[in-house]
């Protein structure tokens, strides 16, 4: 029984990456996410709260990055836990971050472990290479660039 349930868990996150982000289905954050979900992020200063929140940041984030895929690279779970090593993959043709479109391609990994209770993800953390992903689109320089 809890491998079928951590197999369903699992299910729900992808559809976060493969649908709601690839494929720009934005309400399908009403689907997988719980009222009272929140995401944290570092990048950004206070989390993320609720479905509808999320699905703005991610259309914010679709402006700026139109043709991002992500590939789930590993995912495993753990009871209520789900961990997911993704790399999304994208062109910055729109503003992002208060940055000027640059037209260029950039990879970026990240992870994300999500919390569950009854089928719905009800807590984020993510945690990405922004670093790498700004170096790569002309953002920021560093001295050996």
């Amino acid at each position: 029984m809890r491998d079928e349930q951590e197999a369903r868990n699992m299910a729900v996150v992808r559809r976060v990456f493969e649908e709601l982000i690839s494929k720009h289905q934005l309400d399908v954050a009403f689907e997988v996410f719980a009222p009272d979900y929140t995401f944290h992020d570092p990048l950004l200063p206070e989390p993320v709260r609720g479905p509808q929140g999320f699905r703005d940041l991610i259309a914010m984030y679709l402006d700026a990055v139109p043709d991002v895929q992500i590939t789930i690279d590993d995912q495993f779970a753990d009871g209520d836990m789900v961990t997911t090593r993704w790399t999304a993959r994208g062109t910055q043709t729109g503003s992002m971050l208060g940055i000027p479109p640059t037209g260029k391609k950039y990879e970026m990994p990240g992870i994300l472990l999500s919390r569950m209770h009854d089928g719905k993800i009800v807590q984020d953390w993510e945690y990405r290479d922004d670093l790498g992903m700004l170096r790569q689109v002309g953002a920021i320089k560093l001295p050996n660039d």
